[in-house]
């Protein structure tokens, strides 16, 4: 670890990430995107073709506003039993490989 300065002053430390240990992790992004593919599903009669969390009417996008609106994972978890820590991940997950592919797209 190496001691750094933030904006405000304070010192700190970083830990510096091994460019193998960056590369180790890429390895791992198909385990994750095999779990959203085993959590979020798209049905053109369910809410209108929006992916939904499997086995509900939970929307993908439902799960990331409650999150940005400041509930925590417990929180959704007591409100949508249906719902489970993997699904709450899996939308996450979804939402990341998505924007992954915008942001090749429109380089």
């Amino acid at each position: 670890m190496a001691p750094h300065e933030s904006r405000s002053g304070l010192k700190t430390d970083t830990i510096e990430t091994p460019r193998h240990a960056r590369h180790a992790y890429r390895q791992e992004r198909p385990i994750s995107r095999m779990l959203w593919r085993d959590q979020i599903e798209i049905h053109p009669d369910v809410r209108a073709g929006k992916p939904c969390v499997k086995g509900t009417r939970i929307t993908v996008y439902d799960v990331l506003e409650y999150l940005a609106g400041g509930m925590s994972e417990q929180q959704i978890l007591n409100d949508f039993p249906d719902l489970s820590t993997e699904s709450i991940r899996a939308c996450l997950t979804f939402a990341a490989v998505r924007e992954r592919r915008l942001s090749s797209t429109a380089a």
